[in-house]
């Protein structure tokens, strides 16, 4: 099944606010909130032994990279907005 499948109703509920582009931006900005919600929760019960009270180093490097690509997506969101 296509992403395009699977969020059908929130891409075509945003597509109609926003436009096509911001859009599915938008919705791709509320998959990787709710994956950073998901892997936060999860960080919280693999912590590292090495580093007492901070998650896992590959929980904290797919934290990371997910909080990059949220900040591209939000620049992106920011430039569209913008009149050229």
């Amino acid at each position: 099944m296509s992403v395009f499948d699977k969020h059908h109703d929130t891409l075509e509920h945003h597509e109609t606010m926003m436009g096509s582009a911001r859009g599915r931006l938008a919705v791709a900005l509320d998959l990787l909130t709710d994956s950073l919600a998901l892997v936060g929760q999860h960080g919280v019960y693999c912590r590292s032994e090495r580093f007492p009270g901070k998650p896992r180093m590959d929980i904290a490097h797919v934290l990371e990279q997910l909080d990059d690509a949220k900040q591209l997506v939000q620049s992106a969101m920011e430039e569209l907005k913008s009149p050229v």
